[in-house]
């Protein structure tokens, strides 16, 4: 596999607090990566690092090959790196219509629209006025409008099923999955491995207070890592809010 974004010796501080404590961390290309952990554990720390959206206390980042540490969030995402936070990920004031066409290449929201039909209805409603499972779908409808306007984009997406359905979750996984199959470099944090997503060719890095504790193919022994059966997208664990930092 080949390494397309990378992070060496990370450290991330929100003031006196030390969330990430020199993680290292090689995401290959065309590939799904989890970033596994509870509350707390620093995989959102993770996100926003790669991002830019946080600044670096120590270490790198590596973006095929270049260092991009000092590089501002915008200049990354201009560049094809796209980053869907858990929260205020959508501009609230525009309608849904109006945010899609923010990341539609060339205005066009068919690829949106086909990945979850239920925004088609919802287009001319503010994103405010939407459900959380609703705001989530637009928020990850509009990373793949904007990753299919780049090659080879990097997709960070934190807690995507957030509020979701069972069945909109797996969708949504199943979008995930496919983007990394086309070539994107796809990163997403959760509380536990999807069963939907354990399966070979999909990485997991577990994060324990601030530091990778256990890397494996999201395949046996990470059994640990699965949700119990009681603990689907829409269960109170899995829905349950994390406390910052993270």
């Amino acid at each position: 596999m080949t390494v397309d974004i990378a992070m060496s010796g990370v450290k991330v501080r929100y003031g006196p607090l030390e969330a990430l404590h020199g993680v290292d961390l090689a995401l290959p290309a065309a590939t799904l990566t989890l970033l596994v952990g509870r509350n707390g554990s620093g995989r959102t720390s993770v996100l926003r690092a790669l991002a830019g959206a946080v600044p670096v206390a120590a270490g790198t980042v590596r973006w095929r090959g270049e260092d991009v540490t000092r590089m501002r969030a915008h200049d990354r995402a201009r560049r094809g790196l796209c980053f869907v936070p858990d929260e205020r990920a959508l501009y609230g004031t525009l309608t849904v219509a109006e945010n899609l066409a923010l990341a539609a290449p060339a205005g066009d929201p068919s690829a949106a629209l086909e990945a979850y039909p239920a925004l088609a209805v919802l287009l001319p409603r503010t994103a405010a006025t939407l459900s959380g499972g609703e705001q989530r779908q637009l928020a990850v409808a509009r990373a793949l409008l904007a990753a299919g306007a780049r090659p080879d984009p990097v997709v960070l997406v934190d807690e995507p099923v957030q509020a979701m359905s069972p069945e909109v979750a797996a969708r949504t996984y199943g979008l995930l999955a496919g983007l990394a199959r086309a070539g994107a470099t796809v990163v997403a944090a959760e509380q536990r491995v999807p069963r939907a997503l354990a399966r070979p060719g999909v990485l997991v890095h577990e994060l324990v207070r601030g530091r990778v504790a256990f890397s494996a193919e999201a395949v046996e022994p990470v059994a640990a890592l699965l949700p119990r059966p009681s603990e689907g997208p829409g269960s109170s664990r899995s829905a349950a809010r994390s406390e910052w930092p993270r």
